[in-house]
């Protein structure tokens, strides 16, 4: 066997592989002998057949499953042999293909990518910081009694924060118009679940007022025959209604499952408070570390991980809409979208791999069990939690790998400049939600 290798880019690689034709003949005659037990031909019994007779009727299949399995017998030994490692399989072209001849084809493929810079040296990284107050623990608990209110009918007119129940009818030109009417709407006024215009136009109304509120449509609205038209809506307020927080008192602890009263209401929700916190701020240094990884990371990225990569984010996209109930392609995810996403995953991928190799990193059992009980610590049984992830193998796959993302950021922000800025806690919880 002769390989010769060509360089056909950064990481791109194309062999080609030549074969003697005493081998491709060898390869055929095993494939007419396999063939020949099972041939059936009238006048000779089965297995009997001649194998002149056998080679004319499935010589050109014998010769094609002969190319076929000298390329799988032979690919990596040429591999080997050029001490190549393809990132991803290589494409095969059959060249000559003749009996008699020398067998010939060409494999290319992408070789994994040197990583020119696997440490932050000289670089800057922005590591942020929060603090939970007494404020935090106050919105916290507002937000919670928010989640509990009551309304009370009133007979006044709506204001901002009251809810109101509506009918309404939507007109066009002075035609109602499909979708813009309804019986018995509950809405908080100042919301904003309405579009712009809606909610102002009801406030200063009494119970059994009707009112006329004229509204445009925004020129991206979903329903595109209403995109930029303008409407006016005809609204009965049928009740109004102020919000009643109920009182912050050791029963409303009580009803949320927590011994101890406000006080320790207060502690539990400053513990949950502080977790969220450190588990934001290690998120927000973990994206800043991978983000600065990839900018002084410049290199191409193999086309055949890229590809392996938007078959399984496809895959995990339709194994999560058929839990959803939904069924068919998600139209709102393009393949520009999946080709990006891929090659930002795989090249984070191949600059971690290279510092875990570097580095010698391993996630120890300790670590990963840890990383168990932050978790659980989130739900109401937190031991059952723990119980599950150690039941069956495979299950601390993620946590692991997890486990294993952070001790590379750790190890590259050793090498890095880290500048601390402190903020709020609650911008802190902006600024993670939107990441």
């Amino acid at each position: 066997m002769q390989v010769s290798v060509e360089t056909t880019g950064s990481i791109g690689r194309r062999i080609t592989v030549s074969i003697p034709a005493e081998e491709l003949e060898t390869a055929v005659a095993e494939q007419l002998k396999r063939l020949s037990r099972n041939v059936r031909m009238p006048g000779f019994r089965k297995g009997k057949v001649p194998m002149k007779v056998v080679e004319a009727q499935y010589g050109r299949d014998a010769l094609a499953e002969a190319s076929n399995q000298l390329v799988q017998n032979s690919i990596q030994e040429a591999l080997s042999q050029e001490s190549l490692v393809p990132a991803g399989l290589p494409g095969i072209e059959l060249k000559t293909i003749e009996r008699g001849k020398e067998f010939e084809y060409v494999a290319e493929f992408d070789v994994y990518p040197a990583i020119p810079k696997p440490d932050l040296s000289g670089e800057e990284v922005e590591k942020i910081v929060a603090e939970v107050t007494d404020a935090d623990v106050d919105h916290t608990i507002n937000t919670m009694l928010e989640q509990r209110k009551s309304w009370n009918p009133v007979d006044r007119a709506a204001a901002d924060g009251d809810q109101v129940v509506i009918d309404f009818v939507g007109r066009i030109d002075g035609e109602a118009f499909a979708g813009g009417s309804a019986e018995a709407v509950p809405l908080v006024l100042g919301s904003g679940s309405m579009i712009e215009g809606f909610e102002a136009g009801i406030k200063g109304a009494k119970p059994d007022e009707t009112v006329n509120v004229d509204v445009t449509f925004p020129a991206d609205y979903r329903a595109e025959n209403l995109a930029g038209k303008k409407a006016q809506f005809e609204i009965t307020v049928k009740t109004v209604s102020e919000p009643e927080l109920p009182p912050l008192d050791d029963e409303f602890a009580k009803e949320l499952g927590i011994d101890g009263g406000v006080e320790q209401m207060k502690s539990d929700v400053r513990d949950n408070l502080e977790r969220e916190r450190k588990q934001r701020e290690r998120n927000l240094l973990r994206n800043k570390v991978l983000e600065t990884l990839l900018k002084v990371n410049e290199f191409d990225v193999p086309k055949g991980l890229i590809s392996q990569e938007i078959r399984h984010m496809r895959e995990s996209d339709r194994q999560q809409r058929m839990a959803q109930g939904l069924a068919g392609d998600n139209s709102m995810i393009t393949d520009d979208i999946y080709e990006k996403l891929a090659e930002r995953r795989v090249a984070l991928g191949l600059i971690m791999a290279e510092i875990v190799k570097e580095k010698d990193l391993k996630a120890d059992a300790d670590q990963v069990r840890q990383r168990v009980e932050d978790l659980a610590a989130n739900y109401e049984s937190p031991q059952a939690v723990v119980a599950w992830h150690y039941e069956k193998p495979g299950r601390l796959a993620s946590l692991e790998q997890a486990v294993l993302e952070d001790l590379v950021v750790d190890a590259v922000l050793m090498t890095a400049k880290v500048k601390e800025s402190k903020i709020g806690f609650q911008e802190l919880v902006k600024s993670t939600s939107r990441a």
